[in-house]
């Protein structure tokens, strides 16, 4: 069988297309984690910090301490209470942390909870799911097929021979002039 330009063009669209709506869910799944995690700002997108403040009795200690939190509601596990100084407590948290103070009652805690979409997309994006390394390397395959194919899709003075070829110049340059830049 003998492949013409046109015939070529022909199975690049085909394959381009038909990966290309297998991929769409995985390449959504990739941009929403990757941009979440270009803008943590020093906070792990998979988690929401929660903050709180409870005013207990003056001067508990370790006992009371844990007997009073018993009594609150909507509250995490406390997994130890450790002495700082005399005045205050260091209360580890199920997911978190507090401070009670002894001479006016404060415990002030934060705890972080996961955000289980954003957990698992992030752990998908770092390859940290069991067997995905696979499913990374067939995608990673599929993006570089993508760019490839969709450089000979197009002919004449739109495609490479024509603008295209500027086109190709320029996103090759962005990150080599970058790399240049830092």
């Amino acid at each position: 069988m003998k492949w013409s330009s046109k015939a070529a063009r022909k199975w690049l669209r085909i394959i381009h297309r038909d990966l290309g709506f297998v991929m769409v869910g995985i390449t959504i799944i990739y941009g929403i984690s990757g941009y979440l995690l270009n803008h943590m700002d020093g906070t792990d997108p998979s988690y929401e910090t929660i903050e709180g403040t409870i005013h207990l009795e003056k001067g508990l200690d370790k006992n009371g301490l844990t007997k009073a939190w018993a009594l609150q509601s909507d509250v995490p596990e406390i997994k130890r209470i450790l002495p700082i100084d005399e005045e205050h407590y260091r209360v580890m948290l199920d997911g978190g942390i507090g401070v009670y103070q002894s001479t006016n009652g404060e415990l002030v805690y934060e705890q972080h909870r996961k955000k289980p979409f954003i957990y698992f997309i992030n752990k998908l994006h770092y390859n940290k799911v069991g067997g995905w390394t696979i499913m990374g390397d067939i995608f990673a395959f599929a993006l570089i097929f993508f760019a490839i194919s969709g450089l000979f899709m197009v002919k004449g003075k739109k495609g490479l021979a024509g603008r295209g070829k500027w086109y190709l110049i320029l996103g090759l340059a962005i990150p080599i002039v970058y790399l240049f830049m830092i």
